[in-house]
């Protein structure tokens, strides 16, 4: 008889194997990716290392997914501000506020998940965790030019430029020092929309009104307190 696993079981395994997640996240946040060891996620997700070899053969694989889950969530984050958006650069405008809030929320997060150096290859799931966003954008950009509220361009290369430059302004080497203050957050997020939105070709008029509608996002208004 072929062993079927129950719903209870395949909850409780799906309980489990977040967890894990969960605590490998938790401690990327706090002490970066250098600190996400098979060990210690293990104490902190209450489970033993074996378990965690368990669902992840390999520390590689653990931040692999690691990176896929915080990139899916960032993803889904920029997909429900943009839909709710009234139009296509309001859309726009939402996309990229998303971005920028999500960065300066979880900075330490972030940089490890783009650039900060492990001793195992994840190469792969950062490249795809920057193609899915790079692509949301690009298609934010798309419609706005195709409603004709944007000039012709590469909507592609806008699109991976636009990112090149939240990421490097907001968590790079040379981010200010000085953005977990609120209030900067605040002028930050609205700093890189505004460059953004001027980038591919929004008038500095409306690319300021949209600017200012976006500081009553959800997400904005966490970050800063409001």
């Amino acid at each position: 008889m072929v062993y079927r696993r129950t719903h209870q079981v395949v909850k409780r395994l799906a309980a489990r194997r977040s967890a894990i997640l969960t605590a490998a996240r938790e401690t990327a946040a706090e002490g970066g990716m250098a600190a996400v060891q098979i060990a210690p996620v293990a104490v902190r997700a209450n489970v033993a290392a074996g378990t965690v070899y368990r669902y992840f053969p390999s520390k590689a694989e653990l931040i692999s997914e690691l990176i896929a889950e915080v990139s899916r969530d960032e993803l889904a984050a920029i997909r429900r501000a943009a839909d709710a958006a009234p139009g296509p650069s309001s859309a726009l405008a939402a996309a990229v506020t998303t971005v920028a809030v999500h960065t300066l929320s979880q900075r330490r997060l972030a940089w490890g998940i783009l650039a900060e150096p492990v001793d195992v290859d994840v190469s792969a799931s950062r490249l795809a965790s920057r193609r899915e966003i790079a692509g949301e954008i690009a298609a934010r950009i798309d419609a706005a030019v195709r409603a004709g509220h944007l000039p012709a361009q590469d909507t592609a290369l806008a699109a991976t430029a636009l990112l090149g430059a939240l990421h490097e302004a907001l968590v790079g080497p040379l981010a200010p020092d000085n953005l977990d203050d609120p209030v900067k957050m605040r002028d930050a997020v609205q700093t890189v929309t505004l460059l953004a939105l001027r980038a591919v070709g929004v008038m500095d008029a409306r690319a300021r009104g949209l600017v200012v509608q976006q500081t009553l996002l959800p997400a904005a208004k966490a970050l800063v307190g409001a």
